[in-house]
């Protein structure tokens, strides 16, 4: 009887999982929203294999797309509280998801344990070469003037850089028709003056805007990007309050004990201060934020305020999506 007793507790110790302490004992899966080669794939992998060294053990790559990246999400906001498995989530899967989509399987806010903020890309807006706007004061005075012909283009009906072109329209108080693209055409139509503007990320448009076949007219972020200094920011050109970047970051799913998100922060936070790092992913257009916004309490306040932010030009357009 006894050496029955002495078995089964030994089992069942055997089967405890590992204390936070002793966290990580195996390999950690990141999960990221985006296909292999994409933009948003290549963050991952510039954070994966640093990030394992930091924790002592390997970070596992896994791409889960689909949904403008509510399933790889809802995986994390499903998944076991043993930090194990963590989300590179977006401004995405975290604040333009839980208004555009009528019934999100996830709560962004509560279905996971915020780690931290590490990452911001600027959107920049873009004009066709002959628009008479070489400054936002210009822009917004043409557009005014002219909304009523103009067009402006995206990579798609809710994306990010579509968002972006509604949220600065409806600050500026202008109303122009939207024009969704796939892939790269928003770019090549407006290059070939087809359109009159878009707002697209500045690391996938350095090349045209260096050959000068479109114009900068602005970062729409409160300051300029080290990618491109001589663009000036939207707040600089008197937006004050405008902000419209994409951004990535850690999330374990809801209570998770407190410790291994800790230590996921502290790992993750060591590992964008390398200069090595930070060099790729300049690259890629990325720039990372600073140490005071990469707390796991930042991180949660954030998620609320991006999500009311984005809720406006969503729900202005009456976008939906089921």
């Amino acid at each position: 009887m006894l050496r029955a007793i002495v078995i089964s507790v030994a089992t069942a110790v055997a089967s405890t999982p590992a204390t936070a302490q002793d966290w990580p004992a195996r390999p950690v899966t990141m999960v990221v929203t985006f296909a292999p080669g994409t933009a948003g794939d290549v963050v991952g992998r510039i954070l994966s294999i640093p990030l394992g060294e930091a924790l002592g053990r390997a970070v596992i790559v896994d791409n889960v797309p689909g949904g403008g990246g509510i399933t790889g999400a809802n995986r994390i906001a499903n998944a076991a509280p043993d930090g194990y498995q963590f989300l590179v989530g977006t401004v995405g899967t975290h604040a333009i998801a839980p208004t555009l989509y009528k019934n999100p399987p996830y709560n962004a806010v509560v279905d996971f344990a915020p780690v931290g903020l590490l990452l911001e890309q600027p959107i920049v807006l873009l004009a066709r070469k002959d628009l008479p706007a070489a400054t936002l004061k210009e822009f917004a005075a043409y557009t005014k003037v002219h909304q009523k012909t103009m067009q402006y283009g995206s990579g798609g009906t809710g994306t990010a850089n579509h968002l972006a072109c509604a949220r600065l329209n409806l600050t500026l108080g202008v109303n122009v028709v939207h024009v969704p693209y796939r892939s790269t055409s928003a770019m090549q139509d407006l290059m070939a003056g087809r359109i009159d503007y878009t707002c697209n990320f500045l690391s996938t448009s350095m090349a045209q805007i260096e050959s000068r076949q479109i114009t900068a007219v602005a970062i729409l972020t409160r300051t300029r990007s080290p990618m491109s200094p001589s663009i000036a920011s939207a707040h600089e050109q008197g937006l004050t309050d405008f902000d419209a970047a994409t951004w990535s970051g850690f999330f374990l799913p809801k209570n998770t004990p407190a410790a291994i998100v800790q230590k996921l922060n502290k790992a993750a936070s060591s590992v964008v201060d390398r200069p090595s790092v930070q060099a790729k992913l300049r690259e890629i257009g990325a720039t990372v934020v600073e140490p005071e916004r990469r707390s796991p309490a930042y991180l949660q306040a954030f998620v609320q305020s991006e999500i009311q932010k984005w809720a406006e030009p969503i729900k202005a357009a009456n976008l939906t999506s089921n």
